[in-house]
């Protein structure tokens, strides 16, 4: 059982929290999110405190995975959540054409990536991707992909990376 399901989750200032039978609807300044509920598992809201219980001792296991998510939405909803990309490479840049990313990464064509609608991205500068969305798991997962198109190498650390990440390079074979 999940230790963190013990403590209370605290509702952030302009949250609102309506727990139904089978979702909770959470509506807080950037967007309103349902999220569907196990049937086993009890969500309470008491004042701005929210509690995690299950009744069945088979499903708590579920406990801390749904506070976890239940966090994430309430974190999502209010601040929003966002992710830096790096181009690290010679003629590597990004341009952003409505809710597309066309990026020239070195090969013979132009790759053309399609944003989901929950995923917004700017370019402070040609070789930097900024994501923003409220959805923690879509944000990780659409910058995974990205970052796919050129995975950072060891021997010259050209690739995407994300901010901040550091890339160790190999010494070349010597004679």
């Amino acid at each position: 059982m999940s230790r963190l399901a013990n403590k209370p989750l605290v509702l952030p200032k302009g949250v609102t929290l309506q727990v139904h039978p089978d979702f909770m609807e959470v509506k807080g300044p950037k967007k309103t999110v349902k999220i569907k509920l196990h049937p086993e598992i009890i969500v309470t809201s008491e004042g701005s405190n929210v509690f995690v219980k299950s009744e069945k001792g088979n499903q708590k296991v579920l406990l801390g995975t749904v506070w976890a998510n239940l966090r994430n939405t309430f974190v999502g909803v209010s601040e929003g959540f966002k992710r830096h990309l790096v181009l690290v490479g010679v003629g590597y840049r990004v341009q952003i054409q409505g809710h597309k990313l066309n990026l020239t990464l070195g090969f013979s064509h132009p790759v053309v990536y399609d944003l989901p609608k929950e995923v917004t991205a700017e370019s402070p500068s040609q070789t930097e991707i900024v994501l923003s969305s409220h959805d923690n798991q879509l944000l990780g997962q659409v910058a995974a992909e990205i970052r796919e198109w050129r995975m950072p190498e060891c021997y010259k650390g050209k690739g995407i990376k994300f901010l901040g990440e550091v890339i160790h390079l190999k010494e070349v074979k010597k004679k």
